[in-house]
């Protein structure tokens, strides 16, 4: 019988050879690098598999992966302020809603005493997107679980209300860089979100066309709050921004030219909220169950 010293020396020459093919093929294999697989398609990073990607990212240039319009100048320029008339009483509720609420930011704020001036411009507009956030994720997540609930698809819905959210979070990241709010604006933010995500939550399970009639008539509001602030910018009161550059966020968010203004983010914030304004009255006029008309070719 041979020795256990003979045995130990031929099980190791088997496992050498049993690992050849293995090193062998991992030999060819790119290297991996540390958070490969993080945001591929927009990352510097090599994907492990050595798939090719489909454009390469410029040097310390990051690009938005959400879907997002990027509006022409006739289009920019096109952008009128409108009206639905309220039809049943699920209008008539949301357009109350949302009219209480103007009133009451109007009233708490002062919004309306004394010149128009910067300050009160971007504390409107920061204030209003912290809100304006909310009812796309909102929305889009309660449509999520409902489709792994119900084991079907949504019918496209979801990809436009995260969309939505996105676009409205990167309006307040934009007006963020122009205006940074004291501890008192933030703690009202903190307690005007708690109370409006939870009422938006419960309100969307129950009568999701009213949900969305809201935010199509709060879109209303904002498409006059920006057109008003571009009439003010052309009038004088806020002239400043007719000439001061654009932050660099809302130049490659929006993919405005290099020498754009503070009025060209302007109104492509509106272009953006007059866009939710018809997506949201569509919803709000259509079953759960219809499909999307926005994304029809690509269903959910």
């Amino acid at each position: 019988l041979p020795s256990s010293t003979a045995l130990r020396a031929s099980a190791a020459r088997m496992s050498r050879a049993a690992a050849a093919p293995l090193a062998r093929a991992m030999s060819g294999a790119p290297k991996i690098k540390e958070h490969a697989m993080v945001h591929f398609k927009i990352s510097s990073n090599d994907h492990p598999l050595g798939v090719e990607k489909t454009h390469k990212t410029i040097a310390n240039y990051w690009a938005n992966p959400m879907s997002h319009p990027v509006w022409s100048e006739q289009e920019l320029q096109s952008v009128e302020k409108t009206h639905r008339r309220p039809k049943d009483w699920n209008d008539r509720i949301a357009l109350g809603a949302v009219k209480f609420a103007r009133w009451a930011f109007d009233t708490l704020t002062m919004f309306k005493r004394g010149p128009l001036t910067e300050k009160k411009v971007l504390n409107r507009a920061i204030f209003l997107e912290t809100v304006a956030g909310v009812p796309g994720m909102t929305a889009g997540m309660l449509r999520h679980l409902r489709s792994l609930r119900r084991m079907e698809r949504d019918y496209g819905w979801i990809h436009t209300l995260l969309e939505e959210a996105e676009n409205e979070r990167m309006h307040l990241l934009t007006f963020l860089t122009m205006r940074s709010p004291g501890p008192v604006f933030r703690g009202a933010v903190v307690v005007s979100q708690g109370l409006f995500m939870n009422l938006f939550f419960i309100t969307y399970l129950v009568r999701p066309a009213i949900c969305h009639r809201f935010v199509g008539y709060l879109e209303e509001e904002a498409v006059k709050t920006y057109t008003d602030i571009v009439d003010a910018i052309d009038n004088g009161a806020l002239a400043q921004w007719k000439t001061h550059p654009a932050p660099a966020i809302a130049v490659r968010y929006w993919h405005l030219k290099p020498d754009a203004t503070v009025r060209d983010v302007m109104l492509a914030v509106r272009a953006d909220e007059a866009n939710h304004r018809d997506v949201n009255h569509t919803f709000a006029s259509m079953q759960p169950t219809q499909i999307n008309p926005f994304v029809a070719t690509r269903q959910s």
